[in-house]
């Protein structure tokens, strides 16, 4: 009787509770309607945890960068904090994207490697912190960041630049948008059969479209 009951007990279906729901905090930052909006894959991938030593890899092809320039005087610029930006126009060659854990914040660690033709490939780090007047900041270096704003679109996630900031301990300037690159748009879209698309749009206030990246990417099954 008892070895039946272990039997039974194994074959029921496993209470949500009992299961990892994954990362959440993404979903939360938008409404249920636009989050069930978005393809599966794109719902999945934001949703999977990268905690206590778990690493999402993509890995994929840069497609096309564009640089005005005054976009790559912002790029150069830039680099005092980290290199967040594209820094040549770079077309078909290798990109990888992992994302880990934060350690100190619990926030996710996204670092970027872009190959190059000549020399060492270009890695951009930067720290998604789920904090802020809208929820997410993206933290730079050198005390720079980002508040973003999160939305669905035509079936696309977006990630938009709501206003950047310097931060100094418990102090935090916001900087006016004339000294900042400019309004800056991430879209991540699906493409079918585990790839998809991640495109960076830059638009400055007085200069325009100033950079512009698209790249395509897969998930690295670790």
């Amino acid at each position: 009787m008892l070895l039946q009951a272990n039997l039974q007990e194994s074959r029921a279906p496993k209470s949500p509770t009992s299961e990892s729901l994954g990362d959440l905090r993404f979903r939360a930052l938008l409404s249920a309607s636009d989050w069930s909006s978005l393809p599966a894959p794109i719902r999945r991938r934001f949703s999977k945890r990268v905690a206590g030593g778990e690493t999402a890899v993509y890995a994929g092809e840069v497609v096309a960068t564009r640089l005005t320039p005054v976009g790559w005087l912002f790029a150069q610029l830039a680099r005092l904090c980290g290199g967040p930006l594209p820094l040549s126009a770079l077309q078909g060659v290798p990109a990888v994207v992992s994302v880990t854990e934060d350690m100190v914040t619990g926030g996710q660690i996204w670092t970027r490697l872009y190959a190059r033709r000549d020399g060492f490939p270009q890695i951009i780090h930067s720290s998604k912190r789920f904090a802020g007047p809208t929820g997410l900041e993206e933290y730079v270096g050198r005390g720079i960041g980002m508040e973003l704003t999160v939305h669905a679109e035509q079936g696309a996630l977006l990630f938009r630049s709501a206003r950047y900031f310097f931060r100094l301990g418990r102090l935090t300037l916001h900087l006016p948008a004339w000294l900042t690159p400019g309004a800056l748009t991430v879209t991540h879209a699906e493409l079918g059969e585990g790839r998809f698309t991640f495109t960076l749009d830059v638009d400055h206030p007085f200069s325009g479209r100033v950079v512009h990246q698209h790249a395509v990417f897969r998930e690295v099954v670790t």
